[in-house]
């Protein structure tokens, strides 16, 4: 009789926690972010139009020196305009070209040339021509390549009261608490099928947690790249899984885990 006593605590503690775990996203079981770096055409023409057509919202991760943004700002003003998020991206779009596989970055580029002060200047610059286009004050930040350090410092640091989060490029689902908002957690996809993608957000709803998709090609546009069918089927699931799954860009979910951490304290 005492084990049955036990066990059924046990389990009364056990669903209380997956309840209260379920409604920390909004009153769903988990919460997804549709990410899309670099500013490029596709988005303008493959991306938004899907995403609009279902009335799900993304983040689009700004460039600011981009041609695309120069010679689409309209569209881009529209997009925002629409509920979507102008992320920033920074203004050149710096890597370190010491790690391997980044051949395409130049001397003018080349975060490891950096000074602390000139990535955070060109950070913010890039933030008043956001705000100039969409006339918003809040906004998430998007690590280029992952690429965090300048020499030993985090430049991020001096950053912090600029945005909600940043977006990092490690692959993972933390749960509310556990999310690291100086690096959030993504998957990057390169020509993973809507299998795959529908699959981690079931595991997501399952399991409670934030599941951020990063993508940069969508249907060409990027040696990174997702098929447009594979694409649209995920985003097709997203939509007839709405009920359960809070559809939100990086911004918004950042401000609502921020709020929710600090409840904690």
């Amino acid at each position: 009789m005492k084990q049955i006593v036990l066990f059924s605590i046990f389990l009364f503690i056990v669903i209380s926690s997956e309840a209260q775990n379920a409604q920390v996203w909004n009153n769903k079981q988990c919460a997804v972010v549709l990410t899309y770096d670099d500013a490029l055409d596709v988005h303008l023409d493959n991306a938004i139009p899907l995403l609009d057509s279902l009335n799900l919202k993304g983040t689009f991760y700004i460039i600011g020196s981009s041609e695309v943004l120069q010679k689409r700002m309209n569209e881009w003003r529209l997009t925002a305009k629409n509920g979507h998020e102008l992320g920033n991206h920074t203004f050149f779009h710096p890597c370190d070209s010491r790690r391997p596989g980044l051949t395409f970055v130049t001397p003018e580029t080349d975060l490891s040339k950096y000074t602390l002060d000139r990535a955070v200047n060109e950070i913010l610059v890039t933030n008043t021509l956001l705000k100039a286009i969409d006339g918003k004050e809040s906004r998430s930040f998007a690590y280029p390549c992952g690429d965090t350090m300048i020499g030993d410092s985090l430049f991020y640091r001096s950053l912090m009261k600029e945005f909600p989060g940043a977006r990092g490029v490690g692959a993972a689902m933390k749960t509310i608490d556990e999310v690291k908002l100086d690096n959030i957690d993504c998957y990057m996809i390169n020509m993973h099928s809507a299998e795959y993608m529908i699959n981690l957000v079931k595991q997501a709803t399952l399991s409670h947690t934030l599941l951020v998709f990063l993508f940069h090609g969508v249907g060409g546009g990027h040696n990174i790249n997702v098929a447009l069918n594979e694409h649209s089927k995920l985003l097709h699931y997203l939509k007839d899984n709405e009920k359960d799954i809070w559809i939100a860009p990086m911004v918004e979910v950042a401000e609502h885990i921020r709020d929710y951490q600090e409840n904690l304290k």
